[in-house]
């Protein structure tokens, strides 16, 4: 019988969102007692709200109708008693006129004893430019002020009294006062119609609609604008309403009355309600704030969400304490994890409890030991192959053999070093070389290369295998260029006893090559081989007859001729080859302004010295003396 096998994960939960136990628990708990003292509060508020809010409408309702009787009431007296002032006015300016010993101004101080609410009285007669008769209240603000500019001001609502209508308007703010005007037909003289305008104080309506109720009302006029106003500001400033969703839908409706709940310019809500006066076009609004109309019903809610942040309170600690005995073991080994995802693997994870935990907890810090173990000879791999190829290798995802691919292979070489060799000792030889290859291999990585080898001296390197990275030759050259200024650098205060100055050769070609793995099963180098490879070393030595430190092949210069600045150099016939070929010396980038733009620039820059002359007449003697594997046939 097969042994059961343990169901392994493979993992793709973790790129989740981790959820402790712990939480799920508290979760889960909390949830339950949300929910069901939700479900008191939700049903208990609704039904309460409900009723709530038809009280409130009610109340909103009853009192905008009470006190539009009220206004009615008010407004029809002040009409009466003003009608029987201006006519008793009208017979005494007419007894004044015919000589008799009657005063004006006494009767007018008498009428306004009587009506210390009213302000100003006017009698207008259709197409006059200023009353036929009007009288003042000296103890108001109307003595003070120009009627006449007043009446002129709001002609539009006096010429519609004139066909009849009766109106009320706001010249509060000319007055500095809340007031409000009254036009009203008055009678007919010689056919002409004449209209009666009285201005008043509003102010016992305001103290009745401001105090000791949340409810708040005000007047409006039939086009919107604020009559009379509990707030003086609104009231003087003789505010446009009509946009005010209770104030719209009172003039667009044909009802005597209506309600409705809307929101203010504020953001609050409010439950407001409308009763016309049935006189002048004018309404009464009454609104109550929906925080107030709601407010029993918001401490029914408080009181049930301390109920329920009691109840939650209880059982997140009681189920704490229940999930910490389980949740902390599993705690310490996600710990655990943190450390050896981050690299980390120096850790142990001791067993607490005699379970599946227990065990797992022992197990995981086998592991741990396991990975540690691992990841030594990993670093250990990546000191002498590559990080990207130790990466591949590790995973098993490059085999013996190989691939073709079209790569920038890159070989550079120390001038004369045998020469500078002999005259060091062996250690100082070791530590120049770690020095200056450190410099190197730094800009061979920084542009994504691969180190292939080290050849004495020499390096090799690779851009394109295992993986290319995009514009490999591009990122060649400017790791050459980046040598170049890396070499200047090494180089300054240098010379004497202080170490050698040297110079170096470097050359480019691209092209295909096999790449991979070569060796046996027992002993392997991942490395390229071709033709692309040997031509590459054979540039490389070319630049010291030239003199200059990077050349590049004609393939190589295909694909980069529009970044870089270069300089073509005499044709050359190199061992294994028939047909001449063509190199170009690099000078730098084309975007770098203050680079070098020629090759005497890079030469001074280098220190480099101009070829021998023997060396580049192209006398087949001088080919074969020095043994060179190439031929400069230009």
């Amino acid at each position: 019988m097969d042994e059961k096998k343990p169901d392994v994960s493979t993992g793709q939960e973790e790129r989740g969102l981790f959820i402790p136990i712990s939480f799920k628990l508290i979760t889960i708990t909390s949830l339950i007692v949300v929910a069901s003292l939700a479900g008191v509060a939700i049903a208990a508020s609704f039904f309460f709200r409900g009723d709530n809010e038809a009280r409130a409408i009610e109340n909103t309702l009853n009192s905008s109708a009470l006190i539009a009787q009220k206004i009615r009431s008010d407004l029809l007296s002040v009409a009466e008693r003003t009608r029987t002032g201006l006519t008793a006015m009208n017979d005494i300016r007419a007894r004044e006129q015919a000589g008799s010993t009657a005063e004006s101004a006494a009767y007018q101080d008498f009428f306004f004893r009587r009506n210390p609410d009213i302000y100003y009285v006017a009698g207008m007669r259709r197409g006059d430019p200023a009353p036929y008769v009007e009288m003042k209240n000296s103890r108001s603000t109307a003595a003070a002020t120009d009627m006449a500019t007043v009446l002129a001001q709001h002609k539009d609502i006096l010429d519609r009294t004139f066909s009849g209508e009766e109106l009320l308007f706001n010249p509060s703010v000319y007055l500095n006062d809340s007031v409000t005007a009254l036009a009203v037909p008055f009678e007919i003289v010689a056919g002409k119609p004449v209209i009666m305008v009285i201005v008043f104080s509003m102010e016992k309506f305001a103290d009745s609609s401001a105090a000791g109720s949340v409810i708040r009302s005000f007047v409006v006029n039939g086009s919107g604008d604020v009559i009379a106003h509990y707030d003086s500001v609104i009231a003087r400033s003789r505010t446009d309403l009509s946009e005010l969703p209770i104030v719209k839908m009172m003039m667009g409706s044909t009802n005597p009355n209506g309600q409705t709940i809307y929101g203010e310019a504020d953001g609050t809500r409010s439950l407001g309600a409308f009763q016309r006066i049935g006189f002048t076009g004018a309404a009464v609004i009454s609104s109550v704030p929906e925080s107030k109309a709601f407010e029993a019903v918001y401490k029914i809610q408080k009181i049930i969400l301390y109920i329920t942040i009691i109840a939650l309170a209880s059982a997140v600690i009681f189920i704490y304490f229940f999930s910490v005995s389980l949740t902390r073991p599993v705690s310490r080994l996600m710990e655990a994890v943190k450390y050896i995802q981050g690299g980390r693997f120096n850790v142990e994870v001791p067993a607490t409890t005699r379970d599946e935990i227990g065990r797992l907890s022992s197990s995981f810090t086998e592991m741990a030991k396991g990975l540690a173990e691992r990841e030594k000879m990993k670093d250990a791999f990546g000191r002498f192959v590559n990080k990207e190829i130790a990466d591949l290798v590790l995973r098993d995802e490059v085999k013996l053999g190989g691939e073709r691919k079209e790569v920038a292979v890159f070989f550079s070489d120390i001038r004369s070093f045998t020469a500078m060799s002999e005259r060091m000792e062996p250690e100082e030889v070791v530590g120049f070389l770690n020095a200056y290859m450190s410099r190197m291999v730094g800009c061979v990585n920084s542009t994504l290369g691969v180190v292939d080898k080290f050849i004495g001296d020499s390096i090799m390197a690779v851009w394109g295998a295992p993986l290319s990275h995009g514009n490999d030759t591009e990122r060649a050259i400017d790791a050459a260029l980046m040598m170049r200024q890396a070499l200047i650098e090494f180089n300054r205060g240098r010379g004497g006893t202080r170490g050698p100055v040297i110079h170096i050769g470097i050359g480019i070609n691209t092209g295909p090559v096999l790449a991979g793995q070569i060796g046996t099963e027992e002993r392997m180098e991942y490395t390229v081989i071709g033709d692309t490879v040997n031509l590459a070393s054979r540039i490389e030595a070319l630049n010291k007859p030239f003199g200059t430190d990077i050349l590049i092949s004609a393939g190589a210069y295909e694909k980069v001729r529009h970044s870089f600045i270069f300089e073509p150099m005499r044709r050359i016939t190199v061992k294994g080859k028939s047909d001449p070929i063509r190199i170009y010396a690099v000078i730098g980038r084309r975007d770098d302004p203050s680079g070098p733009k020629n090759l005497e620039d890079v030469r001074m820059l280098t220190g480099i010295r101009p070829p021998e002359k023997d060396l580049l007449s192209g006398d087949d003697s001088v080919y074969e003396e020095k043994e060179l594997k190439y031929e400069i046939i230009e």
